[in-house]
């Protein structure tokens, strides 16, 4: 049975459609809204809170910490400085993704490690041998995503001892929150201007209480899944059980990724010291990939017609959709889209889909299957690049 998080105490008071889902073992709002309309424009024009608290976290120390980091990652630990984030897919022997998520060097040997499954096992194994401590930190840290465009003024009038005016993309820094100690990003999942904030489970409250009252200026709303699930689709970015599979659950050699195939190429350092995965995806780079995932944007007018055709007013669901459909090329499937949504921002209908590697390339003509009324039409889609929506903000310097 799921447990709250730190957070909790507030998001259940919060959470008026009390639309819940379970998460790692934790209740996680969809919508705190009936509709999360609001909260999704939140993250567009404005603030919004999101609880990611369930995520795993680890923290690695110790004198080989470094070199369990840079074994167990595709990228290039060496060109990864004291206080900067990377993000980057880890692999098993096979070159085929386990999971993927963020690192952040917090010190010369230290970091913290976030991933979306447990991943403790796999780390401790590939320790054999190396002077390093690794702690799930899953449980003692909590971890807040505030996102949109005056998240960035929120936190500069709110955050003691932090360099939050310099802070630039992917970097981390400390600071203080009346008082309480935290860790702050600019990362998020949301492909817009965006930070995390890190703080002990024991010391939430505060962190929230303060983000949500010094937010009321900057319009702040808490954001539940339903809306972050839109945002991160707009973003390009990639969701595990949906988009890709851990190789580790994987079934069927079909629903295992290499980075390749994920499209994340270029987070593949193949040419750095040893790594889990490095023969195989040398190999995989000689001889090319068969498929991968690349952005779609259907044709609207295409999905109007099928509606006006039966005499109903044109309809999607809010809601993104994580079933997949299938893509065709000129009648023969050549794909599957995964995750799909109704941009409220682009006012498009996007989706990423995983297709044959000959149709990858940007303006290529596919089709795209719709149910209307039970019956199964295919509409016009072109592949595009993502992310879909990319604003100059996000990794903009920031400005007072």
């Amino acid at each position: 049975m799921p447990i709250g998080t730190a957070f909790h105490e507030r998001t259940f008071t919060l959470c008026e459609s009390l639309n819940y889902r379970e998460w790692s073992g934790y209740y996680a709002v969809s919508s705190y809204e009936p509709h999360h309309e609001h909260e999704y424009n939140a993250i567009r024009n404005a603030a919004a809170l999101i609880d990611i608290s369930p995520l795993f976290k680890y923290r690695l120390t110790g004198k080989d910490a470094t070199r369990l980091v840079d074994r167990i990652i595709t990228r290039d630990l060496r060109k990864v400085a004291v206080g900067q984030v990377i993000y980057t897919p880890w692999c098993d022997e096979r070159g085929k993704v386990i999971d993927d998520g963020t690192v952040s060097r917090l010190a010369e040997n230290t970091y913290r490690w976030t991933a979306a499954d447990p991943s403790l096992r796999w780390f401790t194994q590939n320790a054999t041998g190396l002077d390093v401590q690794i702690e799930d930190i899953s449980e003692t840290v909590a971890a807040l995503a505030l996102q949109g465009p005056t998240s960035g003024r929120l936190l500069r009038k709110l955050a003691e001892d932090s360099d939050i005016e310099t802070l630039k993309y992917f970097r981390v820094t400390t600071g203080k929150i009346t008082g309480v100690p935290v860790e702050i990003s600019r990362t998020g999942y949301t492909g817009d201007l965006g930070y995390e904030i890190w703080v002990a489970s024991a010391e939430a409250l505060q962190v929230w209480d303060a983000l949500m009252e010094t937010g009321r200026a900057f319009d702040i709303h808490p954001a539940g899944m339903l809306a972050l699930d839109v945002a991160r689709i707009e973003a390009g970015l990639l969701l595990i059980d949906i988009d890709f599979n851990s190789s580790k659950k994987s079934l069927i050699e079909e629903q295992k990724y290499s980075p390749f195939e994920m499209g994340l190429g270029r987070l593949v350092n193949t040419d750095k010291n040893r790594f889990v995965g490095q023969k195989a995806l040398i190999e995989e780079q000689k001889r090319g990939h068969g498929r991968e995932i690349v952005g779609l944007e259907i044709d609207w007018t295409e999905v109007e017609k099928l509606y006006e055709d039966v005499g109903l007013p044109p309809a999607v669901s809010p809601i993104a959709s994580r079933v997949a459909v299938p893509v065709y090329k000129d009648g023969t499937q050549v794909g599957k889209a995964t995750s799909s949504t109704w941009s409220p921002t682009l006012k498009k209908m996007i989706a990423l889909a995983t297709v044959k590697r000959e149709f990858t390339k940007p303006e290529t003509k596919l089709q795209f299957e719709i149910t209307v009324e039970a019956i199964r039409h295919r509409v016009g889609a072109t592949v595009v690049k993502t992310p879909f929506f990319n604003p100059k903000r996000k990794t903009a310097t920031p400005v007072n």
